[in-house]
């Protein structure tokens, strides 16, 4: 199923860059890319060992409603250099047009370097369900029951 979804490149976006695109047919993330300012593309912004960063796009999203953008890490990343979101998974609302920010942290042990242009992270189009929230005696028993925080084991 292919949803549209209209991309807005920002002023101070880089024309070279591409739009976020699968890599692979199959893929559910499409990849994100740092949109460094001007005066950092050339050196790109060095993270240190648990810093955390907003990192731009120059993009903005126009999300349908009922849907959610969700943002997360890139997994080989994450696995390699330790570089991960804190708000893991990112939301970007329906209602929000502002540039698509991406939120880092560094979690490797040495500073990493993220480059203009580097795939930072992935987005995932999500359909979006609201909750009827309405007050309740009692809730229904189940087996677990109110056992939460490793209460089913290893």
């Amino acid at each position: 199923m292919s949803v549209p979804l209209p991309v807005l490149r920002l002023p101070h976006h880089d024309p070279a860059l591409p739009l976020p695109a699968y890599e692979t047919v199959d893929a559910a993330g499409a990849d994100l890319r740092a949109c460094l300012p001007e005066p950092s593309r050339a050196a790109g912004l060095t993270l240190a060992s648990l810093d955390r960063a907003a990192i731009p796009t120059g993009l903005a999203v126009a999300v349908p409603a009922g849907f959610e953008l969700q943002v997360r890490p890139r997994s080989g990343r994450a696995l390699r250099e330790g570089l991960s979101m804190p708000n893991s998974p990112g939301t970007v609302d329906a209602d929000y047009r502002g540039e698509l920010m991406v939120l880092v942290v560094n979690l490797g042990r040495e500073p990493l370097v993220i480059r203009h242009g580097e795939r930072i992270a992935q987005a995932v189009l999500c359909p979006v369900a609201r909750a009827a929230w309405t007050q309740a005696e009692a809730l229904d028993e189940t087996a677990r029951g109110a056992g939460g925080f490793g209460s089913t084991g290893r």
